[in-house]
C-alpha cells in the first residue's frame, strides 16, 4: 500500500461536515459509518453553514421594503450574500451582478433567455458538457459542439477550428470549468482569451470547479476575463436550494426578465412597466434568503480555508485514489488514470469493473459497503458514450431500448467523487469493496428493475422510517 503524502492529513475538515459519523444499515444487519463518495452530485453541509442558518432563522423575515427589525436584518444579510459571492469568484461589483436562483441549471437557463442573440447566432459548447450547459442553448440558437480527444479532454484544436469557421456569428462559448464525469479541468482562461479575440463572450459552468479550485473571473478588461460564471450551492457544502449567476450588468439591463412579477419593477401602471435595476429585475418573487445566506457562508468558509489548501489536499487524495483503484482486478478507469497527473482534474473518478453492470456495482457498494457513489451517464450522455468508445450501432440500439422503457442495458460507469473532507480511509473502504465485487464475494442476490436499470437485493426491506421519513 502506498504511503499517504503528509499533506492529506494537514487539511482535516471532517469535524466541519455535518453527518460524517452517521451509521447506516447494511444488508447483513450490521451498522457502519457511511462513506460519501458522491460529492460531484451533491455535497453534505458544512457545520459552519448549518450553525449560521440556525443563528439566522430567528431573524428571518421578508427582504426589502419591510420596515420591521427582522426585515432589516434579513435584507442586509441577503444583500451581503450577493457581495460575498461576487468576492468568491473575483467579480467587480461595480460592473457585474450576482443573481440568486435554484441552482446552476436555472442560472444557465436564465442566461439563455436573457442574452441578446441575433437570428444567425452560434453558440459553441462542447461534447463534454453536462446537459444543463447544452440543452438550454439548443432552444435559442445553433449550437456546435467541440470534440473531445480519445481520453476525454477538450480538443482545443477543434475549438480553434470552430471559432474560425463561425467567425462573426459566435455569440457565446459555453463550457464547463471541470467535467462532472472525468473531472478534467478546462483551460478556461486560455479559452476566454481566444473567445474574446473572436468577438464573443464566455460562460463557465463552474458547478464542479468552484468547490475544488479557485474561480477568478479576472478584471473586466483582462483578456482572460470570464464574462459569466454559474454556481450551485449544493455542490459547495450549502444544500439549501440556491445557485448563482454572475455576469455584466449591462447585458441584463437590456429588455425584460423572463420571469416577471413582484420585486422586478420600479413602476407599474395599467399601461406601462418600468423594470427595476439589477439584480432585482431578475430575482422575481420572494427569494430564497436562507439559501443565499447559506451559500455565502459556504463561500466565506472555503475562502478562509483557502482554495489552494483544498486543491492540494484533493490532488493528493486523487493521486492516491487512482493508484489504489488501478490495483483492483478487472477495473477500467476512464479519462485521466495517471496518479502523477492528479492536478489535471478535480476528484471525480469514473470506472467500470469487467463483467459487472455499473448499476450492480453501485448497488453492492451501497447495500453491502455503506458507500455512496453514482452510476449511469451523469447527465452527460454524449460524453459518456464517447469515453466508452461506443459505436453508433450499439448506441442506437441502447437508445431504442430506453425509449421503449427498458434501461437494462443502459451504458454507463460508476463514479467515485471526493470532497475536501474525504480521506485515505474512505479510499481504502472503496477499494476493499471493489476487490470483493471483482471476485464475486458479495452477499446479496440482486434483482434488476428494467424501468430504471437499477438493482435491489431480493427480499430486503429498507427500514427508512427508523431513520427519517416525513410521514412515519
Amino acid at each position: 500500500m502506498p504511503i499517504a503524502n503528509q499533506r492529506t492529513s494537514e487539511l482535516n475538515l471532517r469535524n466541519r461536515i455535518v453527518g460524517l459519523d452517521m451509521k447506516v444499515p447494511l444488508l447483513d444487519g450490521r451498522l457502519t459509518t457511511y462513506v460519501n463518495l458522491d460529492n460531484a452530485a451533491s455535497t453534505p453541509v458544512l457545520l459552519d453553514v448549518m450553525e449560521a442558518v440556525e443563528r439566522f432563522m430567528p431573524y428571518y423575515s421578508s427582504v426589502h421594503r419591510g420596515t420591521g427589525f427582522k426585515s432589516r436584518v434579513s435584507s442586509v444579510a441577503y444583500d451581503q450574500a450577493h457581495e460575498i459571492i461576487a468576492q468568491f469568484v473575483g467579480a467587480d461589483p461595480d460592473t457585474n451582478f450576482v443573481v440568486f436562483g435554484k441552482n446552476t441549471t436555472e442560472a444557465i437557463n436564465k442566461l439563455s433567455y436573457r442574452l441578446p442573440l441575433a437570428d444567425d447566432a452560434v453558440i459553441i459548447s462542447s461534447q463534454m458538457e453536462h446537459h444543463s450547459n447544452d440543452l438550454p442553448w439548443r432552444n435559442r440558437a445553433q449550437v456546435v459542439h467541440v470534440a473531445c480527444t480519445a481520453d476525454g479532454r477538450l480538443d482545443e484544436a477543434d475549438f480553434d477550428r470552430l471559432l474560425a469557421e463561425y467567425a462573426g456569428k459566435v455569440a457565446l462559448v459555453a463550457v464547463t470549468g471541470a467535467s462532472n464525469v472525468s473531472g478534467f479541468i478546462q483551460p478556461i482562461h486560455r479559452l476566454a482569451e481566444k473567445t474574446h479575440q473572436a468577438g464573443a463572450m464566455i460562460l463557465v459552468d463552474a458547478a464542479q470547479l468552484a468547490p475544488h479550485r479557485q474561480v477568478d473571473m479576472k478584471p473586466d478588461d483582462h483578456p482572460e476575463h470570464l464574462d459569466f460564471v454559474a454556481l450551485s450551492a449544493h455542490k459547495m457544502y450549502a444544500p439549501f436550494g440556491t445557485g448563482a449567476l454572475i455576469g455584466p450588468k449591462d447585458v441584463f439591463m437590456q429588455g425584460p426578465p423572463e420571469y416577471v412579477g413582484g420585486g422586478t419593477v420600479d413602476i407599474v401602471t395599467l399601461d406601462e412597466v418600468h423594470w427595476a435595476g439589477m439584480p432585482d429585475r431578475d430575482e422575481a418573487g420572494s427569494p430564497n434568503v436562507v439559501g443565499a445566506v447559506a451559500m455565502a457562508v459556504a463561500a466565506k468558509t472555503l475562502m478562509e480555508i483557502g482554495m489552494d489548501n483544498v486543491a492540494a489536499h484533493e490532488e493528493e487524495l486523487i493521486g492516491y485514489g487512482l493508484e489504489r483503484l488501478g490495483q483492483v482486478s478487472g477495473i477500467q478507469i476512464y479519462g485521466q488514470s495517471d496518479p502523477a497527473k492528479a492536478d489535471e482534474k478535480v476528484g471525480a473518478i469514473p470506472f467500470n469493473l469487467k463483467g459487472v453492470s455499473h448499476f450492480l456495482v453501485a448497488a453492492i457498494l451501497g447495500y453491502e459497503g455503506g458507500i455512496g457513489v453514482r452510476s449511469g451517464c451523469f447527465c452527460a450522455h454524449p460524453y459518456v458514450v464517447h469515453l466508452l468508445q461506443m459505436n453508433e450501432t450499439t448506441a442506437g440500439s441502447w437508445r431504442d431500448q430506453m425509449l421503449q422503457g427498458d434501461k437494462s442495458n443502459m451504458p454507463g460507469m460508476v463514479r467515485a467523487s471526493f470532497g475536501c473532507y474525504n480521506n485515505i480511509e474512505d479510499v481504502e473502504r472503496l477499494v476493499e469493496m471493489l476487490e470483493r465485487i471483482s471476485r464475486g464475494d458479495y452477499r446479496g442476490k440482486y434483482q434488476l428493475i428494467k424501468s430504471t436499470g437499477e438493482y435491489i437485493p431480493a427480499g430486503y426491506e429498507d427500514l427508512l422510517e427508523e431513520y427519517f421519513l416525513l410521514d412515519d
